[in-house]
């Protein structure tokens, strides 16, 4: 069976690459694509999901923002068993963080070079929501693009949804991104960060050969 992956924002498959599957599974992981000029959401998912083969039957796994994409793909190609990790499965599981972000529109009015791979402060910012602790955070987070990078964060920060049945979640409970008392999570990581898949991934390797047979 295949299984489709899709890593967090600015993320690429380096940060899932410490897990493990069953040895029947067949891992695809779809790279990001740089957004077009104010490309629409929809639009964005479409071209994101070209690269699934729908013919048989497959399964998607969404890390983060990666998370949100597959929800979105599985209602143009339904996937057989969807897992997201560190993310959510509606907007009424936003923290007050991005809910603020909404409210404000605050990301369309950062200036594009904060979201520069120099920039201090967009480093800074990033290393204190994914895990303060960890000195190697930037070597996961490759796709250094600033439009990709302040567009995708805008469309978290808008992204409207309703829970669809059989979604499984996979939550930290120490995450920031996406808070746990936010949600009821079908499987609860002890002690993790939002960086989970990195720092605990044996424990979430074993919840995820259950799943993915």
């Amino acid at each position: 069976m295949k299984l489709y992956t899709i890593s967090g924002l600015g993320a690429d498959e380096k940060v899932l690459e410490k897990l493990t599957f069953n040895k029947e599974i067949e891992l695809i992981h779809i790279p990001w694509l740089i957004p077009n000029v104010n490309e629409e959401f929809s639009d964005y998912v479409l071209r994101m999901s070209e690269s699934i083969d729908d013919s048989e039957e497959f399964y998607l796994l969404g890390y983060s923002f990666g998370g949100i994409l597959v929800q979105e793909i599985h209602k143009l190609k339904p996937a057989k068993k969807i897992v997201i990790m560190a993310s959510i499965r509606c907007d009424s599981e936003k923290s007050k963080l991005i809910i603020a972000g909404q409210k404000t529109n605050a990301v369309k009015y950062i200036p594009l070079r904060i979201f520069n791979d120099k920039s201090t402060f967009f480093y800074t910012f990033f290393r204190k929501l994914f895990d303060p602790k960890n000195p190697k955070l930037t070597q996961y987070f490759r796709v250094k693009d600033p439009y990709y990078l302040k567009w995708s964060m805008d469309k978290v920060a808008h992204w409207k949804f309703e829970k669809i049945p059989n979604v499984i979640q996979i939550l930290g409970d120490k995450d920031i991104v996406f808070p746990i008392k936010n949600s009821q999570p079908d499987f609860v990581i002890k002690n993790a960060t939002h960086l989970f898949p990195v720092t605990k991934p044996k424990e979430v390797s074993e919840i995820l050969k259950t799943i993915f047979v």
